[in-house]
């Protein structure tokens, strides 16, 4: 294939969580930020992707556009997997973590989404074969720091089918009100985001293990301290899950020995080509692959096609907050905590375009060959994206307050 255009489209669709506690991001958070990425080929063909944006998209798109996109068009690509190697080796100053590999996700996504579409087939099918039609999911809860909303939204899921719920508390009493709420046979995790010290991880971790907890996931700083995640998962006896902020085969590879499930997301880790490496390697070990797809875009559509195509897959993430909007409304939403794996061609993508033209957050110029790019410059901000940083103090784990 060769690449014509290339065309970035960031959107901002708000949406609703029903909480009134303290969130996960760095800033009050009440949008989604989407770097979505449309390519075309010379024959017309259209790839999908996306990379990871969430109170980044400036940076993404600015990745995107400075450094990704000019060596993409007009390349002419037949081993997506090689060139995705060629894009990290001839932008690996900039480091091969990060917004850099976040954007090169995008690229990948897409490439492979034209790549199944050129043959008329799902991408699951192009990896080597659906081993299954429908996921298991589980529904990922947002950070409520309320035992009565822990409750509340735990039992709603329950409800809904789900046989597994992740919680993202960090206090004792949430966790435990969480698995008050699942009834008997319901899987229940926590997603500590790296919000406990050492010190806590090891005064709370008997706790997890009384409380039967599935998975405590990121317990500690820094998540890729994979010697520190085993020894915890070593000396507890309970499963670490970690492996979102992680980028490329190479830092998992530290990580798959050390802990029980990996989680690559396919907009940061490098797009297809690692997350599909990652799980070969994760099937070689015995270790079971639990991605992390909170998002809605083309990342979650591939998300479940290489789940689909990968015998190490085990649960779908699907966020359980409600978007205003999807950029494609036919996204298949988990049913009875199932998701059936999409047959459309490609990645299955398809975007409405009144949903990309009514939340679209800012108007990017046309991107040019690296052959014809002028000198670099310092770039003003852009209106219309905004990143943020700070953030407030994290609650005492043990008491659920700052």
């Amino acid at each position: 294939m060769k690449i014509r255009d290339a065309e970035i489209i960031p959107l901002k669709i708000p949406f609703t969580d029903g909480s009134a506690g303290t969130g996960l991001m760095p800033q009050q958070w009440t949008h989604l930020d989407v770097a979505l990425l449309k390519l075309t080929t010379e024959d017309g063909v259209v790839g999908w992707g996306d990379g990871f944006a969430y109170h980044c998209a400036g940076a993404t798109i600015a990745a995107l556009r400075d450094m990704v996109l000019p060596l993409v068009i007009g390349a002419e690509i037949g081993d997506i997997p090689a060139f995705n190697r060629t894009l990290q080796r001839r932008l690996h100053l900039h480091g091969r973590y990060g917004i850099t590999i976040f954007a090169i996700s995008a690229v990948d996504i897409a490439l492979w989404d034209i790549a199944a579409k050129e043959k008329g087939v799902s991408l699951a099918t192009l990896l080597g074969g659906r081993v299954r039609e429908t996921i298991p999911a589980y529904a990922s809860l947002v950070r409520y720091g309320d035992p009565g909303q822990v409750r509340e939204y735990t039992a709603e899921t329950v409800g809904r089918g789900y046989e597994t719920v992740k919680l993202h508390e960090i206090a004792l009493p949430c966790i435990e009100a969480g698995v008050d709420a699942a009834r008997p046979g319901v899987k229940v995790t926590t997603d500590v985001n790296c919000n406990w010290t050492l010190e806590e991880a090891r005064a709370l971790m008997p706790e997890m293990r009384r409380l039967g907890l599935y998975w405590v996931e990121e317990p500690v700083f820094p998540p890729d301290d994979a010697e520190t995640l085993g020894a915890l998962q070593l000396a507890f006896g309970v499963s670490i899950a970690s492996g979102e902020n992680a980028c490329t085969l190479v830092e998992f590879r530290r990580t798959l020995p050390k802990i029980d499930y990996v989680q690559p997301s396919v907009i940061k880790v490098g797009g297809i080509t690692e997350m599909a490496d990652i799980c070969d390697a994760a099937a070689a070990l015995g270790r079971t692959v639990m991605p992390h797809s909170p998002y809605f875009g083309p990342g979650y559509w591939a998300t479940a096609q290489v789940m689909a195509a990968k015998r190490s897959a085990g649960l779908f993430e699907h966020f359980w907050i409600r978007p205003e909007a999807y950029p494609d409304p036919a996204i298949p939403l988990p049913e009875q905590g199932m998701i059936a794996v999409p047959d459309r061609p490609g990645i299955g993508f398809e975007p409405d375009p009144e949903v990309l033209e009514s939340y679209r957050a800012d108007r990017w110029g046309p991107v040019r060959p690296i052959s014809r790019c002028p000198p670099l410059r310092h770039a003003r901000p852009r209106a219309g994206i905004r990143s943020g940083a700070g953030g407030e103090a994290a609650p005492d784990p043990r008491t659920g307050r700052g």
